[in-house]
């Protein structure tokens, strides 16, 4: 089992738009440091109808987010631990689609590599604000990252534990089995107008 130790950076903001000017400053730090590949990020924000949305994300495309297109990382799967019907967009995360068979299998892994103290501590403390920032990176840019995130009322900055290659496998399995459903209905589906 390769297990990889990550930092989750969880920052707390009383705007979306000062999230976004932070996640705007990790990705330019990122790419800066040519380690524009070795970081997940994910901005979320609370509606005044108590929902949560994902409004911006980026996944490294070298781990398992790019493997199957799906476009899922590490943070948006510690959004969805957290905001179980965290929204994307116009699309609710947890569909019937390989996607969402995907970030399924993301999320557990993302919330099996933290503590559940850890989870309740940053859950909490994002319920605080109107909009919060989770980027989830290697641990060695701790102190630049944490100075990025400049415009967050507090950061907390957590331990998390990956298997990539597990995830990569059970990602790729999740995705098997949707396609095999979606086969048989199709399959399904054409003998009831054959039959009809």
């Amino acid at each position: 089992m390769a297990i990889d130790t990550f930092i989750s950076f969880v920052g707390v903001y009383a705007s979306v738009d000062d999230a976004i000017d932070d996640y705007e400053a990790v990705k330019l730090l990122h790419t800066e440091l040519g380690l524009i590949d070795a970081y997940d990020a994910a901005v979320i924000e609370h509606k005044a109808n108590g929902k949560v949305k994902i409004v911006k994300k980026h996944e490294t495309p070298t781990r398992v987010g790019g493997v199957l297109g799906g476009g899922i990382g590490l943070a948006t799967g510690l959004v969805v631990v957290l905001f179980p019907a965290a929204a994307i967009g116009a699309g609710v995360v947890l569909g019937t689609t390989a996607g969402g068979a995907v970030l399924g299998a993301i999320a557990g892994h993302a919330s099996a590599g933290m503590s559940r103290g850890d989870l309740k501590e940053i859950g909490e403390a994002l319920d605080a604000g109107q909009a919060g920032l989770v980027v989830v990176a290697v641990a060695d840019t701790q102190a630049k990252i944490e100075a990025a995130m400049k415009r967050a009322q507090k950061v907390h900055a957590k331990e998390l534990k990956a298997d990539h290659q597990a995830i990569e496998h059970e990602a790729k399995q999740a995705t098997a089995d949707e396609d095999q459903a979606k086969q048989a209905a199709a399959g399904d589906n054409q003998a009831k107008q054959a039959t009809s």
